[in-house]
Parts: C-alpha cells; sequence; structure tokens
C-alpha cells in the first residue's frame, strides 16, 4: 500500500485482500443507487425463491472419455439429449469437419454423436470455439435442430445446443478422445455428470499402443514455446511456468530463497 500507507499489498493479501474491502463497502456503495428501483417483468428478471432452473448453467462430466472432464453447457442443450446413447461420427479436425460434414454420403443420423478431434490447446492449437460443429444440411432439412456434439475445443457462450466442450486430455496429447472411432458407443449421462465411451479396455488398450501424435504445428519460436508449456483444459490452458504459488510470509521463513 505504499508509499500512501505503511503496509504493502503482500500485507493486504494477508489481511483478506480485495474481497474483504468488497465486502465493507458494497452496502455503502449500492444502497442509495437501488433502494427504490422496482422490477416491472419478473420473468425476465426472477426473484430469487423462482429460479429459471433448479441447478446451474454448466455441468463438469467425468468419465473414460474425459478422465481430466469436460463442460457441457446444459442451459443451452436440448431436454430429451441430457440421455443419450449413439454411434460416433468421427472428424479428425477442423479441416475435416467441414470437408465432411454435408457430404450426403456420410453415414450419420439424428442419434450418431459427432466427434470432432485436434481442436484443443496443443491440437488446434489455442482452443478455438469450434465446439458447436454445425448439424449436417441433410439433417437440418429432415428438421433435426440438435445433436450430441463432443469435441476437445471451446465454443462462444452464444452458442446453443447438446455440446460437450474441453474434453481433458485432449486428444492431440493421446487423451482418450484420441482413440474414438467411428461406430463406437458414446454414452451421454448429464443427471449422472458421465460422458462414457463404451468400447473395451482391451481395445481402448489396442488402440493406445498404435497411437501416435501429429507432427508438431511449430518447431521453433513463440509456437514451438507455446506447444510445450501450455496446460489442459482442466489446468486453465496457462503456460506450465506460470503457475501460481502461494506467497509466503517474510516474517515465517528463515532466510531468502535460493531456489
Amino acid at each position: 500500500m505504499r508509499p500512501s500507507g505503511k503496509y504493502l499489498m503482500e500485507d493486504f493479501f494477508y489481511a483478506g485482500g480485495l474481497p474483504v474491502v468488497l465486502k465493507a463497502l458494497l452496502p455503502l456503495l449500492l444502497a442509495d443507487n437501488v433502494r427504490d428501483a422496482s422490477c416491472w417483468n419478473d420473468d425476465v428478471i426472477r426473484p430469487l425463491e423462482v429460479p429459471l432452473a433448479a441447478e446451474g448453467g454448466l455441468a463438469i462430466l467425468h468419465g473414460n472419455l474425459c478422465l481430466g472432464g469436460a463442460v457441457i453447457k446444459v442451459s443451452a442443450a436440448s431436454g430429451h439429449l441430457l440421455m443419450h446413447r449413439g454411434r460416433a461420427v468421427v472428424f479428425e479436425d477442423h479441416a475435416d469437419l467441414h470437408r465432411r460434414i454435408d457430404d450426403p454420403d456420410l453415414p450419420i443420423d439424428a442419434s450418431s454423436v459427432l466427434v470432432l478431434k485436434h481442436v484443443g490447446p496443443k491440437g488446434a492449437p489455442g482452443m478455438p470455439e469450434w465446439g458447436a460443429a454445425p448439424v449436417p444440411a441433410r439433417l437440418l432439412k429432415q428438421g433435426v435442430k440438435d445433436m450430441v456434439r463432443i469435441s476437445d475445443a471451446r465454443m462462444s457462450g452464444t452458442s446453443y445446443g447438446t455440446v460437450v466442450l474441453h474434453v481433458a486430455p485432449e486428444s492431440a496429447v493421446g487423451g482418450p478422445l484420441a482413440l474414438v472411432r467411428d461406430g463406437d458407443e458414446i454414452e451421454l449421462n448429464v443427471p449422472a455428470r458421465t460422458l462414457t465411451l463404451n468400447v473395451p479396455e482391451g481395445e481402448l488398450a489396442r488402440r493406445r499402443a498404435a497411437w501416435t501424435p501429429r507432427p508438431p504445428h511449430f518447431t521453433r519460436g513463440y509456437g514451438s514455446l507455446f506447444l510445450d508449456h501450455v496446460l489442459q483444459a482442466d489446468e486453465g490452458c496457462d503456460f506450465d511456468f506460470l503457475r501460481g504459488r502461494t506467497p509466503v510470509r517474510h516474517e515465517d521463513t528463515a532466510g531468502p530463497s535460493h531456489s
């Protein structure tokens, strides 16, 4: 806090930090401004006792297809697909998806599970907003508006559909998503918070032994540094060398660190 006071920001942190300040100030900052506010449509701004949904808009899934977890925006998903089994239709990357998604000979129907690989932190690279893959045009013409889609990418907050994202570990590093093949049965169970690849472990072990990573997108410069150090989705996609550590109070240490 110096030079305005006698304490350092470190002391501010150990005293409780910004949350304590906000706790003290928010009533003072807001009370006069909102005291006379009225809601003119409580279907738009609902009272706390009448929530839009019983649970939050996001759910974290776990299972043998997402050992580090995956994310689904339940509030944007179709209710009839929240518990679903279907056969995988696999796209190896974003270019493959756009090359074949509207192929009239593609063996896909409304019950299929669209799987998109190599769109994660390392695979894309950069984990772009490619997760809300398009429904094939011929299915749209049949009236199909949504289908289960799974990837290691992100999607925009304005996107919608039964889209499973952030699958970790990603396919580019050999996560289970990399082992999925056309025709594999995948089971999504949002109420149970599970995502399961229904393939025998012995078969998965054989596929895992035969799997090899793609050549890196970059071999030098910033791109190479990114690929070498970016973390997986469940770890925040930060650089591994930037992971924070809890500060140590000066008076609690025996002397300066030499590590």
